[in-house]
């Protein structure tokens, strides 16, 4: 009896994760750039028994959701017109380098910005330009941004410096050997881990006034949130079941 409620316990417990992964993904079903997650179930301890007539049955104490991987499937592309607005056909991630951290996250998320920066101007040859009172001088110039402070890498690896609004910015396409288990971060940014291995350049192309919808339907993801509700309920179920012959065989035995 112990082992059924504990069971249905688990199970009740890992449908409440799947529907919130479902609830995730709706909510963000009008996100830009948003990448759906697909819950992966697995057995918890497993094992055979023996059964009538020499047969083995299967006995096992549920299962849990071992990971919630990311489907990388390109969504449909929505035209904006604004001129940073950019979109990815075919794979790959935009670049985003945060100047405070160092660090450097993907995203398919295009709608960028321009953001203002102060540095020491330079002459033709290189050198510090310094102003009448002897200190340098400062210039400000514009850098692509997604709006967060981040600054969006170019086809060269460095930050997007921008002379002309008007104009496509040559924003690079990153990719990696392997997307699977990459990290997410906030605002719809990854983080590679050791088995993506090293960031290379990417074959998608760049489409400028467009940017991706998100790639999670609403009726595939309700049918899976029906789904975890009645598996919820059939687990609820069963431990009230377990409850219930658990009290009528303890009243038996007084």
């Amino acid at each position: 009896m112990n082992s059924s409620f504990y069971t249905a316990a688990v199970g009740a417990a890992q449908q409440q994760q799947r529907m919130n992964v479902q609830a995730n993904n709706i909510a963000n079903v009008n996100t830009y750039g948003f990448k759906a997650q697909k819950p992966s179930f697995s057995s918890l301890m497993y094992g055979n028994v023996a059964g009538a007539e020499g047969a083995e049955l299967p006995r096992g104490s549920g299962a849990k959701m071992s990971m919630a991987g990311t489907d990388f499937a390109d969504g449909a592309l929505a035209e904006t017109g604004q001129k940073q607005d950019y979109a990815i056909i075919g794979d790959g991630f935009f670049g985003l380098y945060d100047p405070a951290s160092g660090e450097v996250s993907y995203t398919r998320d295009g709608s960028f910005t321009l953001s203002e920066f102060q540095r020491q101007k330079l002459s033709a040859d290189g050198e510090q330009e310094l102003d009448e009172e002897g200190q340098p001088e400062m210039e400000t110039v514009f850098m692509l941004s997604d709006g967060m402070g981040r600054f969006v890498l170019n086809d060269k690896g460095a930050v997007t410096e921008v002379t002309d609004r008007e104009a496509k910015q040559p924003v690079g396409v990153f990719d990696f050997v392997n997307t699977d288990g990459m990290l997410r971060m906030g605002e719809n940014r990854y983080i590679p881990v050791e088995k993506n291995g090293q960031v290379r350049f990417g074959t998608g192309a760049v489409r400028q006034g467009a940017l991706e919808a998100s790639n999670a339907d609403l009726a595939e993801q309700m049918t899976k949130v029906i789904e975890a509700q009645r598996s919820f309920s059939y687990n609820l179920k069963m431990v009230t079941v377990t409850d219930e012959i658990e009290t009528t065989v303890n009243n038996l035995r007084s």
